[in-house]
């Protein structure tokens, strides 16, 4: 009874959220264009809070200090400036637009504000196409008094999220980057190893465009978009400046391995105004304080495919599978305790996981480059205190655990969320076991699907 009384509260969940979800959707893109034909809106923040107020943190966490946690100094790249979550950095101005403001105080230290989007389950649909785009003006300010500033618009691999060692291989697109008040915009893929490596680290895979179309990038708002097109082989990322492509990176531009490990997830969307660092070189002087970054909205939207994570309801037939795909949890191959049901997000899901239940996969294939990392796409509506791990073992369910990651109520059993951890590392073909452990008898997880990286 317990588990049919879940069904029926999930259920319940889904169709409520769907409800509030649509409901949201209504009223909150006023500002944001109408939705391109053949394109499909999958989220949006049009930024239209009173002025003064911070972000809607449904949408948005703040990154604060100077490095994720545990991760590299000065985020990686040098800059000097604090983030923090003052509306005195990151603020609606009531005009329907979002500010980022870099400040200097007496003491010549830099606050500014950096912000990423909760959700990081952002790609195209299996053979479909993706949109990011957001309509900004950078900062307005050139020459000397620009020295150092540098406003970006980019996302990161969902696997980044949580561990913040394993850049660039899980990937990092750069929809918009400029520094020191010139007159162009930037887009880069960054991926494979660093230094060097497939993909040109640090450097990247980059473009430009000089002029920004019409006005320049500074005095007026022009929209950045990225889309990324499954649709096609082999595949592309293509940059947009107000419509007019200036950048593309394909498929075959890399070897299979590292395009697989910077695509095979989703990713998340990071706006910023960093202050110094690497590429700008270091603020001076002269160097203005408090002119912001404004963005009009973010928008993103999906093109063709099927669903975000394609329904695969049996196991593979003739062969393995390859750790580096996408999973799908309800192709086990053998279960204990659990149940497949209606995804939200297309296809199934495998719920009523508690305490002791396990799912296995056999045959996958996880070649000569060892594995290090570990994603599930999970969900949770267990009750408070109520949680357990997500642990991966390899051919038998008496084995340590490779690799782990705790989870507790995400919003709902429909609530999905996608959760890297790290795994010893792996080669070679093994079965593998999904085992689910708990200190509460409640079931506490539903999972979509899995997969592997490097």
């Amino acid at each position: 009874m317990q588990k049919l009384r879940r069904r029926l509260l999930g259920t319940c969940v889904a169709l409520g959220a769907l409800m509030v979800g649509l409901a949201v959707n209504h009223t909150a893109d006023a500002s944001i264009p109408p939705t391109p034909s053949g394109w499909s809106l999958v989220w949006s923040d049009d930024f239209n809070g009173a002025a003064g107020t911070g972000v809607n943190t449904g949408n948005w966490l703040y990154d604060l200090g100077t490095s994720y946690p545990g991760g590299a100094a000065n985020w990686g790249t040098g800059e000097i400036e604090t983030m923090t979550n003052s509306t005195q950095n990151v603020y609606h101005d009531g005009a329907g637009n979002l500010a980022i403001r870099p400040i200097r105080a007496a003491n010549g230290s830099w606050t500014s504000g950096r912000i990423e989007t909760q959700r990081t389950d952002f790609q195209p649909p299996s053979g479909g196409k993706l949109r990011i785009e957001g309509r900004i003006q950078m900062p307005n300010v050139t020459g000397a008094a620009a020295q150092g500033i540098w406003p970006a618009f980019w996302t990161l691999g969902a696997p980044f999220r949580g561990v913040y060692t394993n850049w660039p291989s899980v990937g990092e697109i750069d929809i918009m980057e400029n520094v020191n008040g010139a007159n162009t915009v930037w887009g880069t893929l960054h991926c494979g190893v660093a230094p060097g490596g497939p993909c040109n680290e640090f450097n990247g895979l980059g473009g430009s465009r000089s002029p920004c179309p019409g006005s320049s990038c500074q005095s007026a708002f022009h929209t950045y978009s990225i889309e990324w097109d499954r649709s096609i082989s082999p595949q592309q990322l293509r940059w947009y400046v107000d419509g007019q492509q200036y950048h593309q990176v394909s498929q075959n531009q890399v070897d299979a391995t590292t395009w697989a490990n910077a695509t095979n997830h989703g990713y998340f969307i990071i706006l910023n105004v960093a202050i110094g660092g690497s590429w700008p070189g270091a603020p001076t002087g002269s160097t203005a304080s408090g002119v912001p970054m404004l963005v009009d909205y973010v928008a993103v939207y999906s093109s063709g495919g099927g669903t975000t994570q394609p329904p695969t309801s049996n196991p593979p037939t003739g062969g393995g599978r390859d750790a580096y795909s996408t999973i799908q949890a309800e192709s086990f191959n053998a279960q204990s305790g659990t149940q497949t049901e209606t995804c939200s997000e297309g296809g199934q899901d495998v719920g009523w996981i508690a305490n002791g239940d396990w799912l296995q996969f056999n045959n996958v294939n996880f070649g000569t480059n060892p594995a290090r990392q570990f994603s599930a796409r999970v969900a949770s509506g267990a009750a408070g205190g109520v949680s357990g791990l997500v642990e991966v073992r390899l051919d038998s369910r008496s084995n340590a655990p490779i690799g782990s990651f705790a989870l507790g109520n995400t919003g709902g059993w429909q609530s999905w969320r996608t959760v890297p951890a790290n795994v010893s590392a792996v080669t070679g073909t093994h079965t593998v076991f999904l085992t689910f452990t708990s200190g509460q008898p409640a079931d506490y997880v539903n999972v979509n699907w899995l997969s592997f990286g490097h």
